[in-house]
């Protein structure tokens, strides 16, 4: 859907320093129906990457290459994308409701159509009873609430989202990884980024993370995380009305399992040791 090819962009902050790489030759795509989790630390490119997507920046070289699916034309394509910076610039005087309502205006929804939009998403996330206050009273998470339901009300085909998360409660972060996943499953192309990398392996399928402006991994998390387990697996099992549990190599697994089964001890579970995402990463990393 999305092809980024040998992206690089450099900065300069004032004439006497050297430029600053914040991309580095990144080459990844953007697939159709995907949920990607574009992982990495705070300065690590991710912010430079979705604005020269969202054609905000330039790159000094590469190629950002958009399938027609998401149409044939500039306008056709932006109309094809839902986008949600990491800080919302909302306009404070307006109420939540005029702020919607001129958002889809923009899209062409029809006001019949807005209104009900409106009403369903709202009430979704959570902020009905706030929509006809002045945004300027919204705290942090109503405006990221607010700010969200803005980039999918005209009903992209593909939503960008830098760091969604941010700024939410546990709560609110539940609710937003909720509707994406509802979203993802109703056909939306997902592609946020964040640097709590247990929000991505918990909802993604696919990550992309790139440290210090460079390509360091793309791909499935499920292969990634098998890429880096090892070869010992965790059995439960109840043995003097206690469950007891026991670590063991995979060489031994089927003998073990032999002699429980033989003894008629009831095996609860057995489950292969796998390390989280989140400490591959800082494996990578270091």
């Amino acid at each position: 859907m999305i092809q980024f090819q040998e992206i690089s962009k450099s900065f300069r902050y004032n004439f006497w320093e050297k430029e600053f790489k914040a991309l580095d030759n990144v080459t990844f795509s953007i697939n159709e129906g995907e949920l990607v989790g574009f992982l990495g630390a705070n300065g690590a490119g991710k912010t430079t990457l979705i604005k020269i997507l969202m054609d905000f920046s330039r790159q000094d070289s590469g190629k950002v290459t958009f399938s027609k699916k998401l149409g044939e034309t500039s306008n056709q394509i932006k109309s094809a994308i839902g986008y949600l910076p990491e800080k919302a610039y909302l306009y404070q005087y307006l109420t939540g409701r005029e702020f919607l309502e001129y958002s889809g205006s923009l899209n062409g929804i029809k006001k019949g159509e807005l209104k009900n939009l409106i009403s369903i998403w709202s009430e979704r996330m959570q902020i009905a009873y706030a929509l006809d206050r002045r945004i300027h009273g919204y705290s942090k998470g109503m405006q990221q609430r607010l700010g969200f339901i803005s980039s999918l009300i005209h009903k992209p085909k593909i939503l960008i989202l830098d760091e969604p998360l941010s700024g939410l409660d546990p709560l609110g972060r539940r609710d937003f990884k909720n509707i994406l996943k509802e979203l993802n499953n109703d056909g939306i192309t997902i592609f946020f980024s964040s640097h709590i990398v247990p929000d991505v392996e918990e909802i993604c399928q696919k990550v992309i993370f790139i440290e210090k402006g460079k390509l360091i991994y793309e791909g499935s998390i499920d292969s990634l995380i098998l890429k880096n387990s090892n070869d010992l697996y965790k059995v439960n099992y109840i043995e003097d009305n206690k469950i007891i549990s026991k670590i063991i190599h995979e060489s031994e697994k089927l003998e073990f399992l032999s002699k429980l089964i033989n003894e008629k001890v009831n095996v609860l579970e057995i489950e292969k040791e796998k390390p989280r995402l989140e400490e591959i990463i800082y494996k990578i990393k270091a």
